[in-house]
């Protein structure tokens, strides 16, 4: 931050806005879930990214791969659908709310056989 004549401070031409980012219980509520999908050899891999306007947990069977589910974090649209969303690889979103738990259980859940 640059100081004007009058002793305002005016935002530097390099100052940018911070990053959204998960916070350490939400990462702990999808760290969670990783874990004991890790531990059954359904996933491998994760990244995270932290943008301006939403964060992403993206979680990979294989890290050559594109990812299988993303988990995002958009404060901007908490007030409208919530601000976490589920994303399969499609694109498809899976789950969106305002409560994370409630929306990484989904990736929690097995495949389960259909009957004919």
């Amino acid at each position: 931050m640059a100081r004007k004549a009058g002793g305002d401070l005016t935002p530097s031409e390099g100052a940018r806005r911070a990053d959204i980012s998960f916070n350490r219980q939400e990462l702990s509520q999808i760290l969670n879930v990783y874990g004991r999908k890790v531990a059954s050899g359904e996933w491998r891999d994760y990244a995270i990214d932290t943008l301006k306007e939403k964060a992403v947990f993206s979680v990979f069977r294989r890290s050559s791969e594109c990812p299988l589910y993303r988990i995002e974090k958009a404060p901007k649209l908490a007030r409208r659908q919530g601000a976490y969303s589920v994303i399969a690889a499609t694109g498809l979103i899976l789950k969106r709310g305002h409560d994370l738990a409630r929306r990484v259980r989904a990736l929690d859940k097995g495949l389960r056989l259909v009957e004919a």
